[in-house]
């Protein structure tokens, strides 16, 4: 078995190397009312407790009713 070549791990920076291209960042503007504005900032952490307490009002409602009918009332 014939010994392997070393393969090259250097970048090559030589005149006819390839440039590398500049990092483009994007940035979106959005003109909203402040209702809308509001929401958008604070939506992270409002959505889980909206969610959170709508179920339980559900279970709430479903355990009362449940007592409800089988009290008979």
């Amino acid at each position: 078995m014939s010994k392997q070549k070393k393969k090259r791990n250097k970048v090559y920076s030589g005149a006819d190397a390839s440039v590398s291209r500049p990092v483009i960042t994007r940035i979106e503007a959005a003109d909203r009312n402040k209702l809308s504005q509001w929401w958008f900032d604070r939506k992270s952490t409002l959505k889980p407790i909206l969610i959170t307490s709508g179920v339980v009002i559900l279970v709430v409602w479903f355990i009362f009713e449940m007592i409800r009918v089988f009290s008979g009332a």
